[in-house]
């Protein structure tokens, strides 16, 4: 039965495909190869997407995975010394109420003030303890560089030049810069050319030296390291006037009445505090912030100026 049905199919194909039809053999056999390529190409391309498809879907399950892992930033290197230690070492420069300065009423020297209540807000957003440094002006800025002090709290203005050697927080109570002088003088000194060639006190190393120098042609500059002197220094007649930030001044005008503040006005004086804090601690520079905004919103520095105002009175009377 196989060799006939062979026989049959042979005796076809010849008959399809005679030696004298040599071009209708070419061109059928040429057909049969199209239509067998394109079926191969067909299927070639039906697998290289079938592939493409798995492997895109297997890659995006891949990334789905790998991004819904948990993303673990790197802590900073204070951040990480911080929660070693279990403490927050803040540096401050009391003398300068209502920010800062010793309270009188307890025995053990204590400083207090609004940058102090700032600064146990931030220990406890941290979940550790607050340590205070207090110095003058002047170390308080080095400490932090150096790495002695993790923050600097002190009412700091956060110029350009200091920009360079520490980062900053957001601002906190913009107030102005004024001029204390002796009632007597009231008449003397009503604008900033009457201070020309004059004798101006000031906290050494602060905005106010600055714009001493800056504003007040010929003065010769006395910079001591503490306010308290440098109110000394005018009650007694050593020095002309006093440029000091106006919520400070206003503190030692309560319990000094030879005092005022004269009707001077420098321009573009608005003084903004914020805190100082080592480089490259993204990480703490972000509580800071977010412990200033919740204390802004919620009024608590409102509050502080109006309690530490008058703690600093107090202060004073039990001197």
């Amino acid at each position: 039965m196989h060799t006939k049905r062979t026989e049959t199919l042979t005796l076809r194909f010849n008959q399809r495909f005679r030696k004298s039809d040599g071009d209708d053999f070419t061109r059928e056999v040429r057909i049969m190869m199209m239509k067998h390529s394109k079926a191969w190409k067909a299927a070639a391309l039906g697998l290289a997407a079938m592939a493409a498809f798995t492997l895109a879907g297997c890659g995006g399950s891949a990334d789905k995975a790998a991004s819904s892992k948990p993303q673990t930033q790197k802590e900073s290197p204070l951040m990480q010394k911080i929660k070693k230690e279990g403490k927050l070492v803040v540096g401050t420069a009391s003398g300068y109420p209502p920010y800062e300065f010793v309270d009188t009423s307890v025995g053990e020297k204590k400083v207090i003030g609004i940058d102090m209540e700032l600064a146990q807000k931030v220990a406890d957003k941290l979940g550790v303890k607050l340590e205070v440094q207090d110095m003058n002006f002047q170390a308080l800025l080095t400490s932090l560089t150096s790495g002695k002090v993790d923050i600097a709290i002190a009412g700091i203005n956060p110029t350009d030049e200091r920009k360079k050697s520490m980062d900053f927080s957001n601002n906190y109570l913009p107030t102005e810069q004024l001029v204390i002088i002796k009632k007597a003088d009231a008449d003397k000194y009503k604008k900033v050319e009457d201070l020309y060639g004059k004798t101006i006190g000031v906290q050494k190393s602060t905005t106010q030296e600055a714009l001493a120098k800056e504003k007040i042609k010929d003065a010769k500059i006395v910079g001591l390291a503490h306010v308290p002197e440098v109110v000394l220094e005018l009650k007694h007649g050593k020095v002309d006037g006093l440029v000091v930030e106006g919520i400070v001044g206003q503190q030692y005008l309560i319990f000094n009445d030879d005092l005022m503040f004269s009707d001077i006005k420098f321009p573009n004086a608005v003084k903004n505090s914020a805190a100082a804090i080592q480089k490259g601690n993204e990480d703490i520079l972000a509580v800071v912030n977010e412990v200033i905004k919740e204390n802004t919103d919620n009024g608590n520095f409102k509050k502080w100026t109006e309690e530490y105002s008058k703690k600093a009175v107090a202060n004073a009377d039990n001197k």
